[in-house]
């Protein structure tokens, strides 16, 4: 996966907050393996993925609708935004441990 930037965290957050609440965990995760997978692929090819993008998890967020973007006082956004940020500590101590 690219290098994320704060706003591959809101861009992911935004696509959770227009997902309904129970199936927020599985999409996460799915955006994270899907901005892996053409991250690899870009780095095999040298070519953008043809559905996946550049290989950054706002490219994968951005294949979904996305939420307007609300402020830290919206409890759901908050708890959207902890979530991408607990799945990528997850999947990044998952990287060290392969």
């Amino acid at each position: 996966m690219r290098p994320v930037l704060h706003g591959d965290i809101s861009a992911a957050a935004r696509a959770l907050l227009a997902a309904p609440p129970a199936e927020r965990r599985r999409l996460c995760a799915r955006m994270i393996a899907e901005a892996e997978l053409a991250d690899r692929h870009m780095c095999a090819t040298g070519r953008l993925h043809p559905v996946l993008g550049n290989g950054s998890l706002m490219a994968a967020a951005r294949n979904r609708v996305l939420a307007d973007e609300p402020g830290f006082d919206d409890l759901s956004y908050c708890q959207c935004f902890e979530m991408v940020l607990h799945l990528l500590i997850r999947f990044h101590l998952s990287q060290k441990h392969s």
